[in-house]
């Protein structure tokens, strides 16, 4: 019994030991990085996803249309599908829509942007080329990250189409009661 109360105390004085001894070898490991101050611990800097061919790629999704996103430094042409985004996308909402995370990161005409959609309507395509705008911009230039994640865009608009349920005539909709 006395053998193992000692082993206690001895546990007990290598606990004790080591937490004095860690509080001064940490300020020893940051001191050797540069740059760090204990103001800026909390900060993770996140590096650029950018491929060989210095573009970032992100996957965008609205409703069931899927859109891969590829964005390098340009002029600012946008094409969808092998054709030009005035093409495309006919309607100026969606086009303003497409355009949005530019406008809120200040970034019009600095980027080109390649992408493929499938799926879904022209409306759903065109959320989904956004979030994936979004999403690349972010990649390619991570500091914007915040900026993009206030507006919402980063968020992917999981609202679908519900299923049509067996004997209802759509969705909810149930066929017509007659009384006779």
């Amino acid at each position: 019994m006395a053998e193992e109360t000692k082993t206690l105390e001895d546990l007990k004085d290598m606990m004790e030991a080591k937490s004095e001894a860690a509080p001064e070898a940490a300020p020893d490991a940051k001191a050797d990085v540069p740059g760090t101050s204990p103001a800026t611990e909390s900060l993770v800097l996140v590096e650029p996803k950018i491929d060989d061919k210095g573009r970032s790629y992100a996957t965008g999704k609205r409703k069931n249309a899927i859109a891969r996103v590829w964005i390098k430094p340009g002029p600012g042409k946008v094409t969808v599908n092998g054709r030009d985004v005035e093409t495309f996308f006919a309607r100026p909402v969606l086009r303003m829509l497409i355009n949005q995370p530019f406008t809120v990161t200040e970034r019009e005409g600095q980027y080109d942007v390649m992408c493929t959609v499938k799926g879904g309507g022209l409306s759903g395509q065109a959320g989904a080329v956004k979030h994936g705008i979004s999403k690349a911009l972010t990649y390619y230039e991570p500091e914007l990250r915040g900026a993009l994640k206030k507006e919402g865009f980063l968020t992917r608009d999981s609202r679908v189409v519900e299923r049509k349920k067996y004997g209802r005539k759509k969705a909810r909709r149930s066929f017509q009661f007659s009384k006779r």
